[in-house]
């Protein structure tokens, strides 16, 4: 059985990961680049990728620059029957074969919603593990679409770097090559949520992470990803992950260490 939860969250660092597990995997990216190797099959995860590791299959991963990353560890023995009801056929099908894959807008954004929710709490992530195995059937026609989407990983890598500072539409209308009524348009369409509810939620998405992995104090954190005012990174804090900065940093648990101490 696995011994951590069904849904966590990661920070994968330069250190290379080598080891096998009796159980399959799921690694969604979330920002950053993630080298990984499966049974020999090299590829890099970013944002809207994932990566499926079969039970027993060896593999290796690591990251230059730091990768974040939302990962489902599914429980070997009768968990697909007793959960995964009709999909359950499809889902072995998935997780037998080991490899990269895109998701599509959608299923990017019900990452992106876990990954802002308290995975920690079993209901959501058991509740949450189903939806995204069940979201993943059928596959197919999925890389064409990607091929499609906005760059949401060149979006992501330039909120971070100016997180600090006031960050506007035309940004990434700019990178995506698109006027920033268009883009307003394609977010609508692809995210459901406007281009700046995007930037507010990896500017937040960056300062959980600051919380739980830095000393930083929470001005510190809260200059770090744009907001003047601690009282107002606070209630934002409180409004998108249910608790405030301090809580954050008290959750128990360091995901990052946890994938290096996971063992076969």
């Amino acid at each position: 059985m696995t011994t951590g939860p069904l849904l966590s969250l990661r920070h994968y660092r330069h250190d290379l990961i080598a080891h096998s597990h009796d159980h399959s995997q799921l690694v969604f990216g979330l920002g950053g680049r993630l080298d990984f190797e499966v049974q020999g099959r090299g590829a890099r995860i970013d944002r809207q990728d994932l990566m499926v590791v079969p039970a027993g299959a060896h593999h290796t991963c690591g990251s230059p620059a730091g990768s974040h990353c939302l990962v489902l560890d599914v429980p070997p023995g009768p968990w697909l029957d007793e959960h995964l009801g009709e999909h359950v056929d499809n889902s072995r099908r998935l997780l037998d074969r080991p490899g990269a894959l895109s998701l599509d807008s959608r299923q990017q954004q019900l990452v992106d919603w876990l990954a802002a929710s308290p995975v920690n709490d079993p209901l959501i992530a058991r509740q949450g593990a189903v939806l995204l195995l069940a979201s993943l059937h059928p596959q197919a026609g999925a890389s064409a679409l990607a091929n499609k989407r906005l760059p949401y990983a060149a979006f992501d890598a330039h909120i971070e770097q100016h997180a600090a500072y006031p960050l506007q539409v035309a940004d990434l209308a700019r990178l995506a090559g698109l006027s920033s009524a268009r883009l307003h348009a394609r977010f609508a369409s692809e995210t459901g949520m406007t281009p700046m509810d995007y930037i507010r939620q990896r500017r937040l998405l960056m300062a959980r992470r600051l919380l739980r992995d830095t000393p930083l104090p929470v001005g510190e954190v809260a200059a770090r990803v744009g907001y003047g005012s601690q009282s107002a990174f606070s209630a934002a804090v409180l409004r998108t992950f249910g608790c405030t900065p301090l809580a954050l940093r008290r959750e128990s648990g360091d995901n990052g260490r946890e994938v290096g101490d996971r063992t076969a």
